[in-house]
């Protein structure tokens, strides 16, 4: 057996596996921030199935090692793998540096596939990639993707839900995430909006497209309908559970049958993947089992690590990731930043009277803010009050900081009617919607304070955290938003002249509270 998977038996080296080992415990010190996020991400619903990934990819690592060997290789370029790994090794940096722990983790993944093409050079380590890649989904979606792919996760289950409560003849409305029944109101939240089973059953999936012996179109039909197929049952799965609750009660949406009809879901769902796997694999014709799950042989792959060679690569890699440890520094402790807390900001503005709104503990769970203003103030001259809130993060790391009101108005039973830009008389761009439920309108107008800077998109707000979190230290931000209602019969140029009045009044003193 000419190829061994991993180095060359004829000139194998005793050290290079010592070394491995010692580029491994040089990178824990690195990525230990990521590796603690990891775990706490892990503990969620949604990314609980994490722990199993790890090892399904080194199941698949050491088949290909098994089954697909290559040409021996007398000169093994290991140069794109220490290239791989310094760019690894500086978005690490970036990530602890910023506070931003799953930058880490992403850095961890290259790593693992820089040292994969350095032990074994570019030809042979590059047909390694489909195992490694696999290690992605243990890992959590950014903060802002992960909202926005719930909410529009939601907002299809809860439609399509909908759909199927009324074709089973119950009356039924939705109202953004609300749905309502009549006597009972189901709120779709973000628990009932797909990702726990869309994340396991991606993985499960991708592994199944892997393992499966048919023709590689098929293989890309497996994986492409595994995202639809669990968004379409979970969405069915609310409908289900929104028939039971308007013939037996409130009690088939709590509990452990919520639970139960979410298990028994996710189960149909690999039930269908491999149903058709098996009509695909059935029209085939290929002789054999469906699936290649044999393990024989794959003991004696993991021994082979004991044959690499590579050394001095491996010890060059081993010096990059002990340099970027030496370099490595934890993000800086928020710093004491010259503000007026927004518990003193005045309830009496230029004719303006307010008052103080209440919100919930679990509300103010979820926003996580560092501080916070929720008012509303009213004036004799205006028809209607105009509502303000303003939430302040001192620091846009670790899971915390600024999501778009497009996020959560849904989940209070408000539609997005019109979403625009409007640039403001005072010299900078606010988004403009108009929301409605049932027969309500509202207009509103919010902005991402960022340092001095104002924008309107969520996505630029992250970027600018992370770099003035390189560059200075801080990533402290803040959501401005302004609302008032828009009455029956009243013009929207009215309400929006209404709100510009309070923009106007309320800049002044919010400066003082959200400093540059």
């Amino acid at each position: 057996m000419a190829y061994l998977g991993i180095g060359n038996p004829q000139g194998t080296s005793r050290l290079a596996p010592l070394v491995l080992l010692a580029a491994v415990a040089v990178a824990i010190p690195l990525f230990l921030d990521g590796l603690a996020s990891l775990l706490a991400a892990w503990s969620t619903p949604e990314y609980s199935h994490g722990p199993l990934i790890p090892l399904i990819s080194l199941f698949l690592f050491l088949r290909e090692m098994r089954d697909r060997p290559a040409a021996l290789d007398p000169a093994p370029d290991r140069r794109p793998g220490l290239a791989l790994g310094g760019l690894a090794l500086i978005v690490t940096l970036v990530g602890n540096r910023t506070g931003i722990p799953d930058l880490a983790t992403y850095g961890l993944i290259l790593w693992i596939m820089a040292l994969v093409l350095v032990a074994m050079g570019w030809r042979r380590g590059r047909r390694h990639w489909a195992s490694v890649f696999h290690l992605i989904f243990m890992l959590p979606l950014p903060q802002v993707m992960f909202w926005q792919v719930s909410t529009l996760l939601q907002t299809i289950s809860a439609e399509i839900g909908v759909a199927l409560v009324a074709a089973a003849g119950v009356p039924v409305l939705l109202e953004g995430h609300v749905i309502d029944l009549g006597v009972y109101k189901l709120q779709v939240a973000e628990a009932c909006s797909g990702l726990r089973y869309l994340f396991p059953i991606l993985s499960f999936s991708y592994l199944t497209a892997i393992l499966y012996r048919g023709p590689f179109a098929h293989k890309i039909v497996l994986f492409a309908l595994a995202a639809p197929l669990a968004v379409l049952l979970n969405a069915v799965r609310i409908g289900v559970i929104g028939v039971l609750v308007d013939r037996y009660g409130i009690g088939h949406a709590e509990g452990f049958l919520h639970v139960f009809e979410g298990w028994v879901i996710f189960g149909l769902c690999i039930a269908l993947l491999m149903g058709l796997a098996r009509l695909m694999w059935a029209r085939a014709g290929v002789e054999g089992p469906m699936l290649d799950l044999d393990t024989d042989g794959l003991v004696a792959q993991a021994r082979r690590v004991g044959r690499l060679d590579g050394a001095p690569a491996l010890a060059a890699l081993a010096l990059l990731t002990a340099g970027a440890v030496a370099l490595d520094r934890p993000a800086p402790a928020p710093e004491t930043i010259a503000r007026a807390p927004l518990a003193t900001f005045p309830l009496a503005i230029d004719g303006w009277e307010g008052r103080r709104s209440f919100i919930d503990a679990e509300t103010l769970s979820v926003l996580a803010a560092s501080d916070h203003l929720a008012a509303e103030y009213a004036t004799p001259d205006e028809a209607a009050p105009v509502s303000v809130f303003v939430a302040w993060y001192a620091r846009q790391t670790n899971g915390a900081g600024l999501h778009s009101p497009e996020v959560c108005l849904p989940a209070g039973g408000w539609e997005i009617a019109d979403l625009s830009v409007k640039t403001m008389p005072q010299g900078f761009d606010a988004n403009r919607a108009v929301i409605r439920k049932g027969l309500d309108e509202q207009l509103v107008l919010y902005w991402f304070e960022q340092r001095g800077r104002r924008m309107t998109s969520d996505w630029d707000a992250k970027f600018w955290a992370l770099r003035d979190g390189l560059a200075t230290g801080r990533s402290d931000g803040a959501l401005v938003r302004f609302v008032t209602a828009i009455l029956p019969g009243e013009e929207i140029a009215a309400a929006e002249a209404r709100l510009m009045a309070m923009v106007d009044a309320a800049l002044p003193p919010i400066a003082a509270h959200l400093p540059d």
